[in-house]
């Protein structure tokens, strides 16, 4: 029946589907989180405020098609270095600001569920870097195209919570792995580790990436040449990107991140079916948020388990905002269409892509967003080595894409 709907019925159905589902979410966030009235109004501004700004980078991320995976992919197999120029402004802009946020003593820093380095983080983002590009889009990136309509991104998505529900019965191994490959040390931060102010690094080191940015930008090469009427510069979504980081951890207290809620969505799912499994398996029961947001109604707490806690509060609002901002773009423009055609290696390379960056989301932890926009402009240690490792990752999954997905034209 669903297949013989219109273009224009299917948009209209899967819109009023996601609208139901995303109201009764989020009013059920509500209810769980702020039933003691001192709590009611920053936690409204806090969903409104995660709400307002994945509407923000869903429809700026869709107007400059800012694909991070795309970013790292063409970077070896096209040698293209216009994306990742981008990526240093949006870099080098955040250090600087995160900084002047973390003078002024409105946000504790370093930011919840970030700690010490451990050899898991360069694993992880080995894994992820993989798996992003076989998915054609990252955590935000599969929720932006699938937000404009792309059927490769719910395989994407499907394959994304399956990885992050997989990992939960691998995760007391995993635990006890990382623990074996953690540093010596209890510092978070490179300034940490060094013993030095924050500001002795992260300002010169930003203003250095910006005074690289300013070259660049002088001669030319952060503009994207010959495009269609309505694109966004990548640029410019830098600099929006890195304005909407900053008012995350203004409002939230924390840069964007979204991936504990994959599990958490997989552990509601699984609860209809084996509630005994979740409430037995030991992962689904951590708790590793804690801390009060700046805009205070108490300490947040939450985890990957299936109840909606501070983890949902926070994460929640960002995805549907992403995929809604994405969509009202994409709208927009007349380009929403859904394409349900797909060759069958490109359905095989979304699922498991998606499934390998859930598993290496959790391993790592956290995925390239988190990393790169919020965790490399506080000089995390963790964010550091995830780079390290999301770099040869992009390149082996560049290859086994023009390998085993991109069929030979005589195929």
């Amino acid at each position: 029946m669903f297949l013989k709907m219109s273009s224009n019925q299917v948009r209209s159905y899967c819109w009023r589907v996601a609208l139901c589902i995303c109201l009764v979410y989020l009013a059920a966030i509500f209810e769980e989180q702020g039933s003691a009235a001192t709590m009611q109004t920053p936690l409204m501004i806090m969903l409104a405020a995660g709400l307002l700004l994945g509407l923000a980078a869903g429809f700026v991320m869709h107007r400059s098609d800012y694909c991070v995976a795309g970013m790292f992919r063409d970077l070896f197999l096209f040698r293209s270095t216009l994306l990742p120029r981008t990526l240093v402004l949006l870099v080098g802009l955040s250090l600087v600001l995160f900084e002047l946020v973390r003078l002024s003593g409105l946000v504790a820093f370093p930011f919840p569920f970030f700690g010490p380095p451990s050899g898991v983080n360069l694993v992880g983002g080995l894994l992820f870097g993989i798996g992003m590009v076989l998915a054609g889009g990252c955590v935000v990136g599969t929720l932006y195209k699938l937000g404009a309509g792309r059927f490769p991104s719910l395989l994407a998505l499907i394959g994304l919570v399956a990885g992050s529900t997989l990992y939960a019965f691998i995760h007391p191994g995993w635990a006890a792995f990382s623990r074996m490959l953690t540093l010596p040390t209890r510092a978070v931060t490179l300034p940490q580790l060094l013993g030095l102010p924050p500001w002795l690094l992260t300002v010169p080191v930003g203003c250095l990436l910006l005074g690289l940015v300013f070259v660049w930008f002088r001669q030319g090469r952060l503009r994207q040449h010959g495009v269609v009427e309505g694109y966004l510069q990548p640029w410019q979504a830098a600099l929006v990107l890195a304005l909407i980081g900053v008012a995350s951890v203004l409002v939230l207290g924390m840069p964007m991140g979204i991936t504990t809620s994959y599990s958490k969505a997989g552990a509601m799912l699984l609860t209809g079916v084996a509630p005994e499994l979740v409430a037995g398996t030991p992962y689904f029961q951590l708790q590793p948020l804690n801390y009060l947001p700046p805009l205070g109604g108490g300490p947040l707490t939450g985890g990957p388990g299936p109840l909606l806690d501070g983890v949902a509060l926070v994460q929640f609002p960002l995805i549907i905002g992403i995929a809604a901002g994405s969509a009202l773009s994409a709208l927009l423009l007349g380009e929403w269409q859904l394409h349900l055609r797909l060759p069958w290696r490109q359905v095989l390379s979304a699922l498991l892509g998606g499934l390998l960056m859930g598993l290496a989301s959790r391993m790592a932890p956290a995925c390239n967003i988190w990393h790169l926009f919020g965790g490399l402009p506080i000089l995390a240690m963790q964010s550091l080595l995830f780079l390290a490792g999301l770099l040869p990752g992009a390149w082996l999954g560049g290859l086994l894409l023009t390998r085993l997905v991109m069929p030979p034209a005589a195929d």
